[in-house]
């Protein structure tokens, strides 16, 4: 008969909850999950998708910046990114040098068509964070943002 060790006992929850839907990794997870479903559908009607939008706004603040710097900004992997600026390139939303001067690194532009695309699709996204917001009471925005941010720290990030 083997000799079987005795399991560890069970981790005590972070903070009082009766189950995992009152954790707030749980809730995280369902807020981004509900957002991620109202921007991909109203994305859609403009030809985009999450990435690719994400991909535009980052363009737009910062023109130049490299696949690296888009996928780290946008949350996906560089061969993701690959893919993203390829479908951005084939719509003629962006410009790609096919060479450059230093480096690997081949900076991206917004065309104008880009622009464009971008200022309607940012009218439908600011329309469901305002929709998101407008939940909350607005003296409790600033808290929730710091919050958020502090999280996010408090794991690397």
């Amino acid at each position: 008969m083997e000799d079987r060790k005795s399991a560890p006992p069970p981790a005590p929850p972070p903070h009082p909850a009766r189950d995992v839907t009152e954790h707030v990794g749980y809730r995280l997870k369902r807020a981004a999950s509900a957002l991620r479903g109202a921007m991909d559908k109203a994305l859609r009607r403009h030809g985009l998708t999450v990435p690719q939008y994400s991909c535009l706004e980052l363009l737009d603040q910062r023109p130049g910046l490299s696949n690296a710097e888009l996928a780290r900004g946008t949350f996906v992997t560089r061969q993701s990114m690959n893919v993203v600026l390829r479908g951005l390139q084939d719509a003629h939303l962006i410009t790609r040098a096919t060479t450059t001067d230093h480096g690997r690194a081949l900076p991206a532009h917004l065309t104008e068509e880009g622009r464009t695309r971008l200022r309607a699709a940012r009218s439908a996204v600011y329309a469901i964070e305002r929709q998101m917001i407008d939940a909350i009471p607005a003296r409790r925005l600033a808290a929730l943002l710091a919050d958020l941010d502090t999280m996010a720290d408090a794991l690397g990030d």
